[in-house]
């Protein structure tokens, strides 16, 4: 392990050293993040996921960091250039930014308006010039005359373009520049001539101007979109005098000729090669930030939206609502499995309300439905309406769920690999349904880009947002653990070691085999080796198996740790889970060795305590304002009940019942100052809300929380 790279992640992340080189120690053996963070708190001192990735993200930053100074280096030495100073001053230099100013004089270039005049034999005029020492700048100029050079203006302007460009590749010319950007950099945007109307969407920033410090990501990403899609021009610089004279005092020191030249060469350097580039980096900086934030509020969202109540092993009738081609009705057992599907028109045109009724309640009946399932999409509200019309023998629950990404499911092959025989809109039910059983389980086949809960998520950098989002599945899906014996093959892909190819293996094995009985034959799996079953093990579950910890987070490696408390208690490890004052009479620290400290035993006390307990909360029903159904039955003043559909950075769409959602803009949220929309509201909770506004024409509707 590299001692430097210990110690400069520990110095940013600020953390222990030892932390880090344990976790990175780790890392090397292909321990993933929720491994680590469940079963190795002794040796990373109880990080958690996001301080461990940020350890992993950062250690490849600095990666990526000395490869691109390797290179450097080669080229340099290539060109044979390479001072001993500067081979210290690359060695030294702690960004990539750094690192490139650096090298830029020493960059392979295309031909420029320098290095043309450079051939003309005028960079001993620019030396001249840049000296300052010449007093008749007209004379020295006229030396340099010839087949190539016709006039001393032309030898006058080969020596600034030489001189620009020097400038350009200073140092701490670029240092001042970017002072000037981080400092005063304002993001203007106007519309395109001519693309007025075809741009309507963007009108809020067709005269638009705000300092780029201030720029909250949304609006950011929004110009960059206007200007990707032709309709807005954009740009982001500073006061350019400001910072030209920023630059005069840098490189002036006298007056007179050469000074008047230098003059010159400054303005057309700042405009033609150093604002152009720095303006590149912080746009590229400045999307990057930009990313990060609306990666974080997608990221957020999903990890809420993965961790929604589940109602559990219920048998499901589940509906997928439509007018005109009727409403699809599946039935579903207590394992999500399809066991009854048909299509019933309670709507216009067809309006067969009553044989729809006798249909719903003879399948209530005949398939002992403990809960029906309703998506949020077309005819909703009025299918929700229906059902609550049925008088039913015993109670029904009834819940709307989100249809996000349903579509996308019922097309994918996935869903054609469960359900060959079935048409999309089956697919459809079946998938809305099983939300309502198992939020997880379902979403995990869906990409999360196509479940709506992010922001501008397909203007951010696509490899940054899946991997991202492919953690927060990872870390969701192990958190709550996974049945071992019911888990779709695309589940299983996300649990800690396993991936693609275990998790076929399991599926298959356990098609051949039968049910697992104990995690012991996980081991039997083709392909299942010492590390996999390692890293996999504490987070797959078993119910009613031989062995009572197999349906919980006690890693196998910590057994014997249990059945050493349940000899010296003279008693079974099943009685150490079901009886607390056996448990209370335990002191963990006697049970400390070199493989487990406190805090596993700490957890393992936890697990003996509740079992396989799933961390997400109870699922509650929730019913919309009966009398409202679109936008024109909202009226300012209005108290409605919601549910949050989505959070962003300035503000959080709520779900009212009227196929619209409308926005409480983070000014709106509470009676206080709100920074982060995210510490007032969660995805999918139930909330009130007052309608400040509705404009029909725009489809929007204002909303407020304030005082309520």
């Amino acid at each position: 392990m590299d001692n430097k790279y210990v110690q400069l992640l520990a110095v940013n992340l600020n953390l222990a050293p030892w932390q880090v080189e344990n976790t990175l120690r780790l890392f090397e053996t292909n321990a993933t993040i929720p491994f680590i963070s469940r079963y190795r708190k002794e040796a990373t001192g109880s990080l958690d996921e996001v301080q461990i990735g940020n350890i992993r993200d950062l250690f490849r930053k600095f990666e990526e960091l000395d490869k691109r100074r390797e290179t450097i280096i080669s080229s340099i030495t290539e060109q044979g250039l390479l001072t001993e100073d500067l081979r210290m001053k690359l060695a030294n230099a702690a960004s990539m930014t750094e690192l490139e100013d650096l090298y830029l004089p020493f960059k392979p270039k295309k031909k420029t308006r320098a290095s043309m005049a450079k051939e003309k034999g005028l960079e001993p005029l620019a030396g001249i010039i840049l000296n300052q020492a010449e007093r008749n700048i007209s004379m020295a100029a006229s030396g340099f005359l010839g087949e190539k050079v016709e006039t001393e203006e032309d030898a006058l302007q080969g020596a600034r373009d030489i001189i620009a460009e020097w400038i350009n590749e200073d140092q701490h010319a670029r240092v001042l520049v970017r002072r000037s950007f981080t400092r005063e950099a304002v993001v203007t945007s106007r519309v395109v001539k001519g693309k007025e109307e075809n741009g309507i969407k963007y009108k809020d920033y067709f005269d638009y101007s705000e300092p780029l410090s201030r720029c909250p990501s949304h609006r950011l990403l929004a110009v960059l979109r206007g200007e990707e899609e032709g309709f807005l021009r954009l740009s982001i610089e500073p006061d350019a005098e400001k910072t030209i004279r920023l630059l005069n005092d840098q490189f002036i020191k006298s007056k007179g000729d050469c000074a008047e030249q230098l003059l010159m060469a400054i303005k057309d350097s700042y405009k033609r090669l150093l604002c152009p580039a720095i303006e590149t980096e912080f746009r590229s900086l400045s999307k990057e930030k930009a990313d990060d934030q609306a990666i974080s509020v997608f990221a957020e969202n999903l990890k809420q939206l993965l961790m929604s109540p589940p109602l559990g092993q219920k048998r499901i009738l589940a509906i997928d609502p439509g007018f005109r081609t009727g409403c699809k009705v599946v039935c579903l057992d207590a394992q999500g499995n399809l066991v009854h599907n048909e299509t019933i028109f309670p709507h216009p045109p067809q309006q067969e309300t009553s044989q729809a009724m006798k249909k719903i309640n003879t399948l209530v009946n005949s398939y002992k439905i403990d809960a029906i399932a309703i998506g949020n999409g077309t005819a909703s509200r009025e299918t929700e309406s229906f059902i609550h019309r049925i008088k039913f023998e015993r109670d029904i629950k009834v819940f709307v769920v989100s249809e996000a990404g349903a579509s996308v499911y019922s097309a994918s092959k996935i869903a054609r690999d469960e359900f060959p025989d079935y048409d999309v809109t089956v697919r459809g039910a079946v998938s809305i349904g099983r939300r309502l059983m198992d939020p997880l389980a379902e979403l995990v086949k869906i990409d999360p880009k196509s479940i709506g809960v992010g922001q501008y998520q397909h203007d951010v950098d696509q490899n940054k947002l899946k991997a991202s989002l492919d953690q927060v599945v990872e870390n969701c899906v192990n958190a709550v653990g996974v049945d071992l014996n019911t888990a779709s093959m695309h589940l299983l892909t996300y649990v800690s070691g396993l991936g693609a190819q275990l998790a076929q293996n399991i599926v298959n094995f356990r098609k051949d085999q039968g049910m697992f009985g104990s995690r012991e034959d996980l081991k039997k799996v083709p392909r299942m080796g010492p590390k996999a079953f390692e890293q996999s093990a504490g987070f797959l579950r078993i119910r009613d198996g031989k062995n009572p910890l197999d349906n919980s987070a006690v890693h196998p490696e910590s057994y014997y740790i249990v059945e050493k408390m349940a000899t010296k208690l003279k008693h079974r490890v099943a009685d150490l889970l079901q009886d607390e004052k056996l448990r209370q009479s335990i002191d963990i620290r006697e049970y400390t060795d070199d493989k487990a400290g406190i805090p596993t035993l700490t957890d393992i006390m936890h697990e003996l305590a509740k079992p396989g307990r799933d961390p997400r909360s109870v699922i509650r029903v929730f019913e919309f304002a009966p009398d409202i159904h679109s936008m024109e039955d909202v009226k300012p003043g209005m108290v409605l009940p919601g549910i949050v559909t989505n959070i962003t950075n300035f503000g959080a769409f709520v779900d009212i019942g009227v196929k619209q959602d409308g926005l409480v803009h983070i000014s709106q949220l509470a009676d206080r100052f709100v920074s982060n929309p995210a510490d007032v509201v969660k995805l999918h909770q139930h909330v009130k809300v007052k309608v400040l506004e509705v404009d029909v024409a725009r489809k929007r509707i204002q909303l407020s929380m304030k005082d309520l």
